[in-house]
């Protein structure tokens, strides 16, 4: 008995002892690591990293960037059964303990000892990941645990539980580039986390202690186990019963990668808005950057979907090209006994290591409903095969009769019928085709990587990615603002934007400016008659003769017909007798840039390289009554709420008086723009460009039954470039194709392009009420005849209608004289009726 008072007592005394050694030891540890720990104060406004984010003007997501993906929540947004998971995984009593638990650092002690100073698994609360993941280093060292500890006691006494669980919940790295529970929601399950199943729940919450070894993706076998012993923590704690545990554990893995839902797709506008954040803050990708651009999400869909169908049109005229791989082994069997050995000789000089790869490879066998055999192969070929626009990618099963059945990325057999394949004739080059198909066989073979494209009615029909490519702009002519731009067909297949990056000569659809420059610099009108003749002269390169699109010549021509039918022997004349100083001179005002203008007659065909947004812009000055704007895309740029720039663009004001200065809009006032044109000349401009619609090349939009439309095709040498611009009063729209390769396109730009710009009018206009601008007061009237362009008497039958400048009427008709009728009644040489009578 005695013995046992004294083994008690010196217990008593040994743990009073070590006790009190506990307190003096942290006493010391907290004066000794003190001056140096970071301040805990900081956590109370700390600032996460977050991504660049890119908006429509109407808060419409089109890009996001950076290396970590963050969704902060906030500690109300938290489901209560996350809550429990993750306590149950990683911190049980948190709620409890005062920021360090006892049992744990006893354990890590533990391991302390046994490991010669490496701390293994730590024995860390929420509190004390938190201080590391916030404050400190991610190293495994006896220091840094204490001052985590020490940090850890600091910050229960400054914040709340609530406050240290959401800094947690909002930082803890949980794979896939992925920040936080939010991010992690949408990176594993696509949807919020409210939305997440218990079993979902669990599996996130099983991440933080490991996110590579227990994640759903990479390791589904080690993540089912973690998820499953969570969800028993749970059971135990009380936090779930039996029956909803019961269902949890049954739950299959339904973790797939989710890539960040973009609720607009614009790619090129996306990079564009990345690559301006990037070139003024170092800390573009985690400074929580919102950039808010000019974008309207109605209409970039629209304009996107026009481009890629129509390139799809234009390249299903032309024929098909063939497979993109051909002989592609089904399973990875296969495909392993194909493996190029090369390289791999120490490797497979061990038998077992041959046959422990084919039986992995056998392992991975996969079966489709409505496919023969194992295509494990071709399901990874699809997977790492990216969707180029609207095409997805498929490999070909069979081809019998007139019948093709391909497998789809998603894993499904789709069985192509004759209508989706007997456009197929091969492609011979840009202007010829072969012999059409007689089946499916001719076109391509089992094996073949090939394009399949979801028609309206939900079937599908064979494919490819168009040889030509293309841009389409569509911009506010009173502000310059960019409203919508698609770069080319596929930003997955080619991250080049031609709208802003390729210079491209624009043909025909540049000579509006020349005759602008001739109506308002050179005195000219609409009626003035140039001749359309042979012309010949000397370059640099020898003689230039240049001929029109026929190749045949009209003689005397009005300057009105001569641009509808695009003459450009006209042209040429009007900028020889304009100057080409003089008109380059004028032509700077609407965006061009004189060195880049080439001083030469050619600049009448559009021989000058210039982007596609360059001749979208001045095509907004001809819109908006001869102001000069500038195109610009981005509306603000903000950070925490708190807009750091924004622009402040020159407006158009076409009712403004003339010394004006600044003009409101949606609320704010804006400097007014510089006029580059008179408005007359512009209005009359505008009403020859609309006879290019009704008896010109650009006659096909009169299917669009809009008489407010007005534009001009452009068609380079060789057809390399198919152009059309046009406009009404509310959008500015250019569509350009070509080859990224200067090849041709063997197709005009009536051809080419106008059914583009055509498609995204006709959707973009649809229930907008025509407009037409307001006719200048000093815009006359005359009755001229059509041949000579001379003003006829009232007592002079027929004409034409044709408006002038008042004081720019043309000279009088001579009256006609009947020389038969002079003769009968012998009155000849009078030209007069009064005469003969």
């Amino acid at each position: 008995m005695k013995l046992f008072k004294t083994l008690a007592s010196s217990a008593i005394w040994i743990t009073l002892s070590l006790g009190v050694s506990g307190v003096l030891a942290l006493v010391g540890s907290a004066l000794y690591f003190a001056p140096g720990l970071p301040d805990v104060r900081q956590l109370q406004d700390f600032e996460l990293q977050t991504p660049l984010r890119i908006y429509t003007r109407d808060d419409k997501l089109i890009g996001e960037f950076g290396e970590e993906r963050r969704q902060p929540v906030s500690f109300d947004e938290i489901p209560k059964d996350m809550i429990d998971a993750l306590l149950s995984a990683e911190d049980a009593s948190f709620f409890e303990h005062p920021g360090v638990d006892p049992k744990g650092l006893l354990r890590a002690a533990t391991e302390l000892v046994a490991s010669g100073g490496d701390i293994q698994s730590g024995g860390s609360t929420i509190t004390m990941q938190v201080a590391r993941n916030y404050l400190l280093t991610l190293d495994r060292t006896f220091t840094r645990k204490i001052r985590e500890i020490l940090l850890a006691l600091q910050m229960e006494q400054l914040l709340s539980k609530e406050d240290i669980l959401t800094l947690y919940v909002n930082k803890i790295f949980l794979g896939h580039r992925s920040y936080g529970i939010g991010a992690a929601a949408e990176t594993y399950y696509g949807k919020p986390l409210a939305e997440l199943s218990l079993a979902q729940t669990a599996m996130i919450a099983g991440l933080p202690k490991a996110p590579s070894n227990f994640n759903p993706l990479a390791n589904p076998e080690r993540s089912l186990i973690r998820r499953n012993w969570i969800l028993y923590r749970m059971r135990e704690l009380g936090h779930i019963d039996a029956e909803r545990y019961d269902a949890a554990v049954q739950a299959p893995i339904t973790a797939r990668r989710f890539a960040t839902k973009l609720e607009v797709e614009a790619d090129y506008v996306a990079e564009m808005a990345r690559q301006f954040v990037v070139d003024r803050y170092d800390d573009a990708y985690t400074g929580g950057y919102k950039v808010t651009t000019t974008l309207d999400s109605r209409l970039q869909p629209m304009a996107r979907q026009a481009l890629t169908q129509g390139l799809i049109e234009y390249d299903t005229r032309h024929g098909w090209r063939g497979a993109e791989e051909t002989d592609i082994p089904a399973s990875l069997v296969e495909a392993q006994e194909r493996t190029q050995r090369s390289g791999l000789e120490e490797e497979l000089a061990e038998s077992e290591v041959r046959e422990t790869a084919r039986q992995a490879a056998e392992r991975s066998q996969t079966q489709i409903s409505g496919i023969d055999g194992d295509v494990s192969n071709w399901l990874r070929v699809l997977e790492r095969t990216p969707a180029y626009g609207p095409l997805e990618p498929a490999i070909v099963v069979e081809s019998e009769g007139r019948e093709m059945r391909v497998l789809s990325s998603d894993g499904k057999a789709i069985t192509l019928p004759w209508s989706g394949l007997e456009w197929a004739d091969p492609y011979l080059s840009p202007y010829s085709r072969g012999q059409p198909p007689n089946s499916a066989d001719d076109i391509a073979e089992r094996g073949s990587l090939v394009r399949i494209l979801e028609q309206d009615d939900g079937s599908w029909r064979l494919s490819q990615r168009p040889a030509a490519e293309g841009s389409i702009i569509v911009q506010d002519p009173d502000s310059g603002a960019v409203l919508a731009l698609q770069g080319g067909f596929s930003f997955a297949a080619s991250k080049f934007n031609r709208s802003t990056q390729a210079k491209r000569q624009p043909g025909s659809t540049f000579k509006p400016f020349i005759y602008l420059a001739a109506l308002q610099e050179g005195g000219m009108t609409p009626a003035t008659v140039i001749n359309d003749a042979p012309v010949v002269m000397e370059s640099s390169e020898g003689l230039w003769r240049p001929a029109n699109s026929g190749g045949e010549f009209r003689g005397p021509t009005r300057l009105r017909e001569a641009l509808a039918q695009s003459r450009n022997l006209v042209t040429i004349r009007i900028l020889r007798t304009m100057g080409l100083d003089r008109t380059i001179d004028f032509l700077t005002g609407f965006g061009f840039v004189k060195d880049q203008l080439p001083n030469g007659l050619a600049l009448a065909l559009g021989s000058a390289s210039l982007t596609p947004l360059t001749m979208t812009n001045a095509y907004s000055t001809l819109a908006n009554g001869g102001f000069e704007v500038s195109p610009w895309f981005i509306k603000t740029l903000s950070r925490d709420g708190e807009v750091i720039e924004e622009a402040e663009p020159r407006l158009a004001c076409r009712n403004c008086a003339p010394d004006a200065e600044r003009v409101e809009r949606d609320g704010k006032r804006y400097p007014l723009a510089e006029r580059a044109a008179d408005a007359t000349s512009v209005y009359l401009l505008r009403s020859m460009l609309r006879d290019v619609i009704e008896h010109g090349t650009g006659r096909r939009a009169l299917s669009l039954n809009r008489g407010d439309i007005v534009g001009k095709t452009g068609t380079t040498n060789d057809r390399r470039d198919a152009w059309f611009a046009g406009f009404n009063d509310e959008l500015v729209t250019t569509v350009w194709v070509g080859k990224d390769d200067y090849d041709t396109v063997a197709e005009y730009g009536g051809q080419a392009a106008l059914p583009i710009w055509m498609d995204f009018m006709g959707q973009a206009l649809d229930g907008h009420a025509e407009t037409q601008p307001e006719r200048p007061d000093d815009i006359v009237t005359a009755r001229i005849d059509p041949k000579t362009g001379q003003r006829l008497r009232d007592d002079q039958p027929g004409g034409i209608q044709e408006m002038f400048v008042a004081g720019q009427l043309p000279s009088l008709a001579p009256r006609s004289i009947d020389q038969e009728l002079e003769s009968q009644s012998g009155s000849q040489g009078t030209g007069s009726f009064d005469a003969i009578f």
